[in-house]
């Protein structure tokens, strides 16, 4: 497991240095929205409901809709200026009975490991509640929101589990329930005999979830059988910043071979003029008219040039090579012409 957040507990004037786990995890079959032909992720774009048009992440802002439907934009400077905590410590307020605290309050659950400085007064913290039967009433600020939290003990380990806030519990406001309809003596005789009848103690293990089972024997099954979709690579969008990118380095290595004798001139404006797009006929007759006026045996000349150039340093290279293989070969033979004569000696 990995720690999602590091404090204390403020415990009088005692402090506990702790991290903090997440206790649960959720074991829910995840399901992918594929292209039923083969197999294809679905993929969703950012569109405006107004514009239709497809908006980038750099456009994006939150936004309140009030309950008339009009909306309130949020900007990012707007939300940073709004209070936050980023505190680092897990204050107690006090200490209540458990049977206060009603479960449908219970948010999420957390383990509290502590670092080896705060073993003794972990252990203290943790015997306290324990003895009490009390639960830590809590405050504590993560991801910068400051929320309401109980310490309890499970286990031998102080688990924080955060709490809703009152007003996020709704009224169950059913109005056939306010009626004065009660059961019967004799009805409810035979409900307390089947409670008895059913009567047990909670084994957590006793259950399973046989549905996600179910989905991983029929995936199994389907991949034993070869009724899998060998999907290809998803092509890659082609951005602005790509081709961007890509006439930078062209542009690079141009101006490289240039200064080094690799490429003529002529050579680089040929290439530029062939990455251009498809100019009208009136202006491509101007342009090749223009270029008729220049001298083109010059540029010819050149253009032989700047080719036996990189041939005339292939043929170097090539020799450079043979002769350092030669060479090498050569004190590979001798130095295994003396080991055999040594071990001859031997």
């Amino acid at each position: 497991m990995r720690a999602i957040w590091k404090g204390a507990v403020s415990f009088g004037l005692v402090n506990v240095p702790v991290r903090l786990f997440s206790a649960t995890e959720n074991h829910d079959v995840q399901f992918r929205q594929v292209h039923v032909k083969d197999g294809g992720r679905i993929k969703y774009q950012r569109v405006c409901s107004i514009d239709g048009e497809e908006v980038p992440y750099s456009d994006i802002a939150k936004g309140y809709e009030t309950a008339d439907g009009q909306m309130v934009v949020l900007t990012d400077e707007e939300m940073k200026s709004l209070p936050s905590r980023s505190s680092k410590e897990i204050s107690i307020e006090k200490f209540v009975p458990s049977d206060q605290i009603d479960p449908l309050l219970f948010d999420r659950s957390y383990y509290l490991e502590p670092d080896k400085t705060g073993l003794k007064p972990y252990v203290l913290l943790r015997d306290a509640l324990a003895k009490a039967d009390r639960m830590a009433l809590v405050t504590v600020s993560i991801r910068t929101r400051m929320t309401l939290a109980v310490l309890r003990v499970r286990e031998g380990v102080i688990v924080l589990q955060t709490l809703l806030w009152s007003d996020e519990i709704r009224r169950p406001e059913f109005d056939y329930l306010s009626e004065d309809t009660h059961a019967t003596d004799k009805e409810l005789a035979m409900a307390s005999s089947l409670v008895d009848s059913l009567a047990g103690d909670y084994e957590p293990d006793e259950f399973e979830d046989d549905y996600s089972e179910a989905v991983e024997a029929l995936v199994s099954s389907k991949i034993e059988g070869g009724e899998v979709k060998e999907t290809p690579a998803a092509r890659p969008e082609e951005t602005e910043v790509v081709d961007l990118l890509a006439a930078l380095q062209r542009s690079v290595d141009k101006a490289k071979a240039a200064k080094s004798g690799g490429a003529s001139t002529s050579e680089i404006r040929q290439d530029e003029a062939e990455e251009q797009p498809a100019q009208p006929a009136a202006r491509q007759a101007a342009a090749q008219k223009g270029s008729s006026t220049g001298a083109p045996k010059k540029a010819a000349s050149t253009q032989t040039t700047a080719k036996q150039t990189p041939a005339k340093k292939s043929t170097t290279r090539k020799a450079a090579t043979k002769k350092a293989a030669t060479k090498k070969a050569a004190t590979k033979k001798a130095a295994t012409k003396k080991a055999a004569a040594k071990r001859k000696a031997s």
